[in-house]
């Protein structure tokens, strides 16, 4: 079967209503701590890809037992610390930072040896990042230059840390908060405005957690615990994955959209926010609170209209998923669209801030770019009419299909490689095209 997909035609118009598989984020977390649960955890709406089935995966090489039905999925965990298995495994991440960086917090107080691969793509990645605040609790890192493969070796007798999370990055904080769960103390998180679910998650639990926010940072306190209980959770739609179809909606003429029961958390919201500062009408409709996490959903339409912005760094963190496709927006506005502070794209999958620019200037619209910033010269009456070839991305499902949008609302004939690659976010991404387009 080939792996690239061929476009040639804008898509028409359309008004439907969709949902979105499961959020990608909650996904994994559930599944990481439904291991340290005693008993069965059970999800609903489980996202089914690449990302979430290593992370079962690799739960099943630590001894947990795992059944993953179509409309469900059952984890009977082993407690805190509770992992069974054999010496000198190796389990892998495949292409998850989420799950590389989360899992190690897991593993400080493991009996043996563990070694964490991944694909190309993940290996090339940071991880000293999550690493040195680990080696505090007590564990045992070996790697080269903090890339992938990983050794770990735990500590009988993991110490509670004090971690100055100053990057945004969820995924490190979440690390450290899943370790501090084996200590026998007070773990203390300065930790720069980032996604919260994991903080969520643990009230929803009734962990030990405190937490005060203040402007910029939040301070969290986190005490070790013997017990969590099982999760039930019915997970939210991805706002990730259904950013591609309101921008597919926003670029397309005369067409609306609905998207059901989408995770509104305030922590991944940028991009709404982005929308408003464009111009860009978006309603929230049915509004509610579930375990924590608000959920919506989403309606918009077409717009004539774009204007351009000078993005607020303060947005970067909360919508760093959605740039690229932000970026399609900012092409089509009238005007010179800046955005700056950018570095952390260029630490994903692929070197994203670089690949945004590409696909841009393949379409024709000029563009400025630096090592953490890109300034964005829009044309409002932008037709694509060449042939464009997006290929050699490190099999990036977000550089896919944001070049999967392009090519439905700019038109052109595009050929785009590695299909595949929506596996490991949103496997059934060109299903949900298809039903608008057909």
């Amino acid at each position: 079967m080939r792996n690239y997909l061929k476009i040639d035609k804008p898509i028409k118009s359309f008004n439907k209503t969709i949902k979105i598989e499961g959020d990608k984020s909650l996904s994994i977390r559930w599944a990481l701590l439904a291991s340290q649960a005693k008993g069965k955890s059970v999800a609903y709406n489980l996202l089914k890809s690449e990302d979430v089935i290593s992370t079962l995966n690799c739960l099943k090489k630590l001894g947990v037992k795992i059944k993953n039905f179509k409309s469900k999925c059952e984890i009977n965990g082993l407690g805190i610390n509770g992992f069974n298995y054999k010496k000198n495994i190796t389990i892998d991440a495949g292409n998850s930072g989420t799950l590389g960086r989360l899992i190690l917090g897991l593993l400080i107080h493991s009996k043996y040896k563990i070694k964490i691969i991944g694909d190309r793509s993940l290996s090339k990645r940071d991880f000293n990042r999550i690493i040195n605040p680990l080696k505090k609790f007590g564990a045992k890192f070996n790697s080269k230059q903090g890339k992938l493969p990983i050794t770990v070796t735990g500590t009988e007798s993991p110490m509670p840390i004090k971690f100055n999370e100053n990057r945004g990055s969820a995924q490190c904080k979440s690390s450290v908060m899943l370790a501090s769960l084996n200590t026998m103390g007070t773990t203390k998180i300065r930790a720069k405005k980032s996604r919260n679910h994991t903080e969520l998650l643990f009230k929803h639990l009734k962990l030990p957690l405190k937490l005060y926010k203040r402007k910029n940072y939040d301070f969290i306190e986190l005490k070790g615990v013997k017990k969590i209980r099982p999760i039930k959770y019915n997970i939210p739609s991805d706002i990730s994955s259904s950013a591609f179809f309101l921008v597919l909606t926003i670029l397309s003429k005369n067409s609306a959209l609905t998207i059901k029961n989408v995770n509104i958390n305030d922590s991944r919201i940028g991009i709404l926010k982005i929308f408003k500062l464009m111009k860009i009408k978006i309603q929230i409709k049915n509004k509610r609170n579930y375990k924590g996490e608000k959920i919506g959903d989403l309606y918009v339409k077409s717009q004539k209209k774009i204007k351009p912005i000078n993005c607020p760094t303060k947005l970067n963190s909360s919508s760093i998923d959605e740039f690229l496709i932000i970026f399609l927006l900012a092409a089509k506005a009238n005007g010179i669209s800046y955005f700056k502070k950018l570095n952390e794209l260029n630490e994903k999958e692929s070197p994203r801030l670089n690949w945004g620019s590409a696909i841009l200037n393949k379409m024709g619209i000029k563009t400025k770019l630096t090592k953490d910033s890109i300034k964005i010269y829009g044309n409002p009456n932008l037709i694509v009419k060449k042939q464009i070839n997006i290929k050699n991305f490190l099999k990036d499902h977000r550089v896919f299909m944001t070049s999967v949008i392009a090519a439905l609302t700019f038109g052109g004939k595009w050929k785009i490689a590695d299909k595949n690659s929506i596996e490991t976010s949103f496997p059934t991404f060109l299903e949900k095209i298809n039903q608008l387009r057909f």
